[in-house]
């Protein structure tokens, strides 16, 4: 089982990829999340040893307050932390990298137990996209 980590390698922060991410991306909604994804070949893209690179952003629109924006993305990680083993291995499995993108959309502040299950349901449809695509 891998250990559930988040380490900084697995962070989204280089401004190319983000760009990148945003303009060539694919993007699904998984209410309260719109997630973009970016899913490549290219090993040259991602750090040696890295499967996916996650950002977590919260839009100042929705949330005023600094404090509510960084417990939400603190919920977020924690959530994704705990559930990125089983897209992990997809990816192992097709020899692929992934640059995600989780933007939290609602206006109220989640709990931690819906936040998770949104997560979760997000990745399992993020590994069924990744599996239909590399079989067609």
């Amino acid at each position: 089982m891998l250990p559930q980590n988040f380490k900084k390698n697995e962070r989204l922060c280089r401004r190319s990829l983000i760009v990148k991410v945003f303009g060539k991306g694919v993007s699904f909604f998984e209410f309260p999340f719109k997630i973009i994804y970016l899913l490549t070949d290219d090993a040259e893209l991602l750090p040696s040893g890295t499967l996916a690179q996650v950002l977590f952003t919260v839009p100042r629109r929705n949330h005023k307050r600094a404090v509510a924006r960084n417990r939400i993305k603190r919920l977020m990680r924690e959530a994704y932390r705990r559930h990125k083993a089983e897209l992990y291995g997809a990816l192992q499995a097709q020899n692929k990298q992934l640059v995600l993108v989780f933007i939290y959309t609602n206006r109220e502040m989640p709990e931690y137990r819906q936040t998770e299950r949104k997560i979760k349901l997000a990745i399992h449809r993020l590994i069924h996209n990744i599996t239909k695509n590399t079989t067609t």
